[in-house]
């Protein structure tokens, strides 16, 4: 066969390979969804240990008003994607790629009672 055959046999397989996702690792962090949320905390039962266990350590942490701790979560995604129509482009020389990026935020916070159990909290996803 001839060398441009497989010149763009392994173009389109690097594109193929290049444009694919690969999982993030499973770390506590990642396990920070509105799901895990509603599934893990539970307000009068849940203590630190158990939130420092399923999702690790808190971005922030503070003290309210009224002497309550306080631990904020926050995870933001950029999730990219390229879409190119490599065949047309190859075969007509036009052009027709595109790149798509979104931002994703999740912030997550947590009152803490005396006791060191689940008071209260909020959590709030964004996409933008």
């Amino acid at each position: 066969m001839s060398g441009l055959y497989y010149s763009v046999i392994s173009l389109l397989l690097v594109i193929g390979f290049g444009c694919s996702s690969i999982p993030a690792p499973a770390d506590k962090q990642n396990r920070l969804t509105h799901g895990a949320v509603q599934m893990y905390l539970e307000k009068g039962t849940t203590t630190q240990n158990d939130v420092l266990g399923v999702f690790g350590a808190p971005n922030i942490t503070t003290i309210d008003t009224s002497g309550q701790e306080v631990w904020t979560y926050q995870k933001y995604a950029t999730l990219s994607r390229s879409t190119s129509e490599f065949a047309t482009i190859f075969i007509t020389g036009v052009n027709s790629s595109g790149f798509q990026r979104n931002q994703r935020t999740m912030t997550l916070i947590i009152k803490f009672d005396e006791n060191k159990i689940v008071s209260d909290f909020a959590s709030m996803t964004s996409n933008f």
